[in-house]
Order: structure tokens, then C-alpha cells, then sequence
């Protein structure tokens, strides 16, 4: 017992560092994606955090299975090196018990990704797809900051203003500038920049928003070229466009399990295996990592690390790829994602006995070499 509390300990402190290092360094790239979104208004700054916090499960599912693989590397390979697995071994742990001890932490953590994937992670989906449903509502007047250029349309129109109200009815000092294309949208006819001194929002019946601009100049013309016009207003109505919002979920991510169970649409089948897998995956990695784990202690502790992560990435690209593969129809239900768990389960099982195996057969060779001479 105090063996197998010691080899979990050390299992799971590797897992923990692991993880939150994959998932720090997963969330700042994603995190910089939505605030980029969110300094060119096409994000409300505010629900920034929110958009974070529910994928967070969407992250952890994916990542646990990783760290798990990793800390069994890492924390049984020092342990190797350290000789300690030699110390355990003369005492009776053969590969076979380190493998049942193992399975302990791979418990643990199989049934924290199965409530992730199958509960949290749809759950998190769903809310932020009523996010984006409400900054779909949004428009570029509402996510306007003062003081700050916004860019809209890939880059078509900048809006700037110097002041806006708490209640954000009233602008001041205001700056837009837009690319003027052609019917066909390709070719670029030159640019308008409006300047104003106040402006406020409109809503029309039919819904659509009009910034009416006041007391300002309207500019036409080519950058370079001394063809501008100049018109002066004193009321200029302007349509508000609508924010485009890019955050990579999917509408079957946010159907809840329950109601994947029995449904005849191929995509929801290929999902909720998808949602049984990554359970399923922890296990299988236990299994390849145990055996991957053992080095010589003369071969240094990171000798077998890049062969296993190229093995743990090959495993779940053919996951992802045999699940595009589903939703296609190339690959029917029956057979699934199930195969490829098979075909890693063999890997495992034969890296697992690989060397009991080699050993058995050197011995024999050798005893009948010696029988020979």
C-alpha cells in the first residue's frame, strides 16, 4: 500500500504540473484570438472571460489524457533512473503489478474526462453559443470604446470616437473611414472618411440601426490623388453593421448526450463516440505508457519521450480522422472510432510483454547454445 500511494503520488503531481502548463499555454493562444476579436469590435470585452471559463471543460478533456501520458513518463522514467523501479523490482513488482497500480490514477482521471466530455463540455458549448447569440444583437455602435480605432469588415471601415455617454447614446468627436468597392465587391473605388462633431443611434422599424452623424464633412475620393470631395452636413445617416463573431464551436458540440443516445443522424453518432473515446483514450495511454516508461538509467530520462508523444499524437490523429471519416459515412457505426482503440490496445499489450517476451527468448537461444557447445 505505501508503495502504490507513493508510485500514485508521484504519478499525479507530474500529471498536475503537466497540465496546467499544456492548458496555460492552449488558453493564452485562444485568449489572444478573442481579444484581438474584441479590439476590433467584433467581441464585447466583457464576455471575454465568460467565453474562457465555459471552454475550459472543451480544453481539460483533451488535455488530462495528455498530461496523464506524460506523467507516467516522466514520473517512472525518474524513478528509473533514479534505480528505485530496480529497487522495486527485486522486491517483487513486475510489470504486470506497476501496470495495476497504474490503473488507479488512470481511474481517477478516465472518470473526471468522462464527466468532462459527456456532461461539462456540451454545457460549456451550449453557453457560449448564447453568448455569441447575443453579440449576434450587438452592433458595431455598441461594442464602440472611446479613444480606440476599431476595425470592421476584415479591415474595410475604421470607426473612432473621442467620447461616448455611459449610456452610450451620445458620441462625440467623430471618425470613420470605409473602402469604397464596386457592385461586384472586387474592384477598390477609393475610400469616404466622415467626420462629425456629435452623432447618436437610431432603430429603424424594420430593426436595422442608423449612427446619425452631425454637423461634420463627408471626403471621396483616392489616396494620392488630389481629386477628393468635400460635401458638409448637417444631419448624415450611417447603417451599423453587425459584428462578425469567429469562436470554433459547432452545433453538435452543444447537444447534451442524452439526446445523442438513439438518434439516426450520422453526425450525432459520430459525436457521441467521440464522447466515449476520450475515456476510453485515458486507458489506452496508460497502457502504452507503463512499458514506454522503462529506461536504462545509462540512456538518460528523455530517450524514449518523443517516440511515445509521436506514438500519443499518431493515436489521436487517427481518432480525429476516422471520426471525419464516420461523418462522411466511409465508416460505418458498427466499426466506429472502436478500431482504433483495438488497434492501440494491440500496441500496448505487445510493448507491455515485448520484453518479458525478448528475455525469455535470449535465455533459451542462450541455453541452447549452450547445450550445443
Amino acid at each position: 500500500m505505501i508503495v502504490f500511494r507513493y508510485l500514485s503520488r508521484e504519478v499525479l503531481t507530474t500529471l498536475s504540473a503537466v497540465s496546467a502548463v499544456l492548458l496555460v499555454i492552449i488558453m493564452s493562444g485562444r485568449f489572444i484570438k478573442y481579444l484581438a476579436q474584441a479590439a476590433q469590435g467584433a467581441l464585447d470585452p466583457s464576455v471575454l472571460f465568460l467565453i474562457m471559463g465555459f471552454r475550459l471543460p472543451g480544453f481539460l478533456q483533451l488535455i488530462l489524457p495528455l498530461g496523464l501520458f506524460l506523467g507516467f513518463l516522466l514520473a517512472y522514467g525518474r524513478l528509473y533512473l533514479d534505480s528505485e523501479m530496480t529497487v522495486l523490482s527485486a522486491t517483487g513488482m513486475s510489470q504486470q503489478r506497476l501496470m495495476m497500480y497504474s490503473l488507479a490514477p488512470a481511474t481517477l482521471v478516465a472518470l473526471l474526462v468522462a464527466w468532462l466530455s459527456l456532461g461539462l463540455a456540451p454545457q460549456g458549448v451550449s453557453q457560449v453559443a448564447r453568448i455569441l447569440n447575443q453579440q449576434d444583437a450587438l452592433t458595431e455602435f455598441d461594442t464602440l470604446v472611446p479613444g480606440r480605432f476599431q476595425s470592421m469588415g476584415e479591415g474595410s471601415r475604421v470607426t473612432y470616437t473621442e467620447t461616448l455617454s455611459n449610456d452610450r447614446s451620445e458620441l462625440g468627436g467623430i471618425f470613420i473611414t470605409e473602402k469604397r468597392l464596386s457592385s461586384d465587391g472586387q474592384k477598390d473605388r477609393g475610400i469616404t472618411v466622415l467626420v462629425a462633431e456629435t452623432g447618436r443611434q437610431e432603430i429603424q422599424e424594420d430593426g436595422s440601426r442608423y449612427l446619425i452623424l452631425e454637423n461634420g464633412y463627408r471626403y471621396d475620393g483616392n489616396p494620392g490623388q488630389a481629386d477628393y470631395r468635400a460635401i458638409k452636413y448637417d444631419e448624415y445617416g450611417v447603417l451599423l453593421p453587425k459584428p462578425e463573431v469567429s469562436v470554433d464551436v459547432s452545433e453538435r458540440e452543444a447537444v447534451p448526450t442524452r439526446e445523442l443516445i438513439g438518434s439516426d443522424d450520422q453526425r450525432y453518432k459520430s459525436e457521441l463516440q467521440w464522447r466515449i473515446s476520450l475515456p476510453i483514450l485515458v486507458f489506452v495511454v496508460t497502457l502504452m505508457a507503463v512499458p514506454l516508461s522503462r529506461v536504462n538509467p545509462r540512456q538518460g530520462r528523455f530517450l524514449k519521450l518523443l517516440p511515445a508523444i509521436l506514438l500519443y499524437m499518431g493515436y489521436l490523429s487517427i481518432l480525429i480522422a476516422a471520426r471525419g471519416a464516420m461523418d462522411k459515412g466511409r465508416i460505418p457505426y458498427g466499426l466506429g472510432l472502436w478500431w482504433v482503440h483495438g488497434v492501440f490496445i494491440a500496441i500496448g499489450l505487445l510493448l507491455l510483454y515485448w520484453e518479458p517476451i525478448r528475455l525469455k527468448w535470449a535465455s533459451r537461444r542462450s541455453s541452447q547454445e549452450i547445450a550445443r557447445g
